[in-house]
């Protein structure tokens, strides 16, 4: 019996192939299955444009594993696409009679502005920010680059450049060579001056990486003690080292996998001539692309929020959260940071992040009272949040892990989304605000005031207040000695 449930896409890349699965719960998606597998398609190709068969047989073999896996899914629950390689093979026939008989499903091949579209939608759906965005795919054949805002994509081309193509063009034998990567960076930079000016007049207010090739760069930056930014200086930084190694067999940079050892210099060299070509001054990695892009299409939402919007409603509905209190803390929290001057250099991003830790903080409760902190960070660590970036995951995991009790401030020293200081004063703010909504109660929490001296907050409450209401005035006392132990002094003071 199939699971009405149950949705999978199938993206027959050409250098991976990859399959989706998600079972949609309460308004969201969970991941039940990511399966990928290198075929490296395009490394197939002829000189006369056919695949041989030796790239054929590696891709029936792959699908012969996705087939089991879409058995339980409704026929109209499936979408399968082939891209680049398999858009320019000659003999696209004798590879699809086979592989559709193996999955016992139709596989679409895709236009490259069909494929920019659909990974737009990816991106939307999975990846939070404001205002129009560039998005920048780099596949093993072809290159996608879609300016758009909201759902909507406003600008997409497909380029016929990829890591894999690049790979067996600019880097043969293996050698990792300065003119290896020149060449490389030259011939990318002449695909892509038809259309980079069409994208620098259209501009853009963030830019959003979706491929292998951005999320190995960002993994190996992280593991060097990096940000999660990725920038032409670091781009240049990995482009230095992959060269000291000389060859791809000595490649081996600290969080670069295995997989991805082969094509990671041909797909840098990709990614810096996009730099330097479009003038991108930094990039994220993006939530989703292709694949998630054809499992909302199929779910039919089109609701225009934040991707992380949907994701805290999700989690609130999911793990039963009041969702009163939390906007009362959150509101709170939001306050009190506004009355700093200049809100202490934190940044609007920063302070989205305040709110939506103050909008989960409860969120260990689902487990139990004694460690919900701990509970929380754990949750926040483990479970898929579309919307957030890896850094901004462990950096919300930070503040719920410091909502109460004692501090843990190694863990905001260890996150790269913000300066340590910027987090530490977040959780400070957290703490307080949670503090002053003990009540849980509409129009109990105190008007009042906060002023900071370097590193020293004043909270400032109505006259007497303490004097009716004991448990939080204790409370903050008790949090304006873990604080000021800690060296950020809190004074709690009243109205004259």
């Amino acid at each position: 019996m199939k699971n009405a449930d149950l949705y999978a896409a199938v993206d027959l890349g050409s250098n991976s192939f990859h399959m989706l699965v998600v079972h949609e719960v309460a308004g969201a998606c969970r991941t039940l299955a990511k399966i990928k597998r290198k075929v490296r398609l395009a490394a197939g190709l002829q000189a006369d444009g056919s695949l041989d068969a030796a790239s054929m047989q590696r891709g029936w073999d792959c699908l012969q594993l996705f087939a089991e896996q879409l058995q339980d899914i409704p026929a109209d629950h499936i979408r399968i696409v082939g891209t680049a390689t398999l858009r320019l093979a000659t003999n696209i026939t004798v590879f699809l009679e086979r592989a559709q008989a193996i999955l016992g499903h139709p596989i679409r091949i895709i236009s490259g502005e069909e494929e920019a579209a659909t990974i737009y939608e990816g991106v939307a759906w999975t990846s939070s920010g404001v205002g129009r965005r560039l998005v920048i795919d780099i596949g093993g054949a072809s290159t996608e680059l879609i300016v758009g805002e909201g759902t909507a994509p406003q600008l997409l081309n497909s380029l016929h450049m990829g890591c894999v193509t690049w790979l067996n063009r600019y880097f043969v034998g293996g050698q990792l060579s300065a003119a290896n990567f020149d060449h490389a960076i030259a011939a990318a930079r002449q695909t892509l001056m038809p259309v980079a000016g069409d994208y620098l007049k259209l501009g853009w207010q963030n830019c959003i990486g979706a491929s292998g090739t951005v999320q190995a760069i960002q993994e190996i930056m992280i593991s060097q003690g990096e940000d999660e930014q990725i920038t032409l200086a670091k781009l240049m930084q990995l482009k230095q080292q992959a060269i000291a190694c000389g060859h791809l067999d000595r490649l081996q940079q600290p969080g670069l996998q295995v997989d991805r050892v082969t094509v990671f210099p041909s797909g840098l060299a990709i990614l810096i001539a996009l730099f330097e070509m479009l003038a991108i001054d930094s990039m994220t990695l993006a939530g989703g692309a292709l694949r998630e892009g054809l499992i909302y299409g199929m779910l039919g939402r089109r609701r225009e929020c934040d991707a992380r919007v949907r994701t805290a409603d999700s989690l609130i509905s999911r793990y039963q959260l009041d969702r009163e209190q939390a906007e009362r803390v959150r509101n709170t929290a939001l306050k009190a940071l506004q009355q700093l001057p200049n809100s202490q250099n934190i940044d609007s991003p920063a302070t989205a992040m305040l709110g939506w830790a103050a909008l989960l903080y409860e969120l260990g409760l689902c487990i139990e009272y004694k460690r919900a902190p701990e509970h929380a960070a754990y949750i926040i660590r483990h479970v898929d949040l579309p919307g957030f970036t890896p850094a901004q995951k462990q950096l919300l995991a930070a503040l719920l892990l410091n909502q109460r009790d004692d501090f843990r401030q190694e863990s905001l020293e260890q996150q790269s989304a913000i300066e340590t200081e910027q987090a530490i004063l977040l959780a400070r703010l957290l703490r307080l605000a949670i503090i002053l909504c003990l009540r849980r109660t509409r129009g109990t929490v105190p008007e009042f005031r906060l002023v900071a001296d370097a590193q020293q907050l004043t909270l400032t409450l109505p006259a007497n207040w303490s004097q009716t209401h004991h448990l939080r005035a204790s409370e903050l006392q008790q949090e304006a000695q873990r604080q000021t132990a800690q060296g950020w002094p809190l004074v709690i003071q009243e109205q004259d």
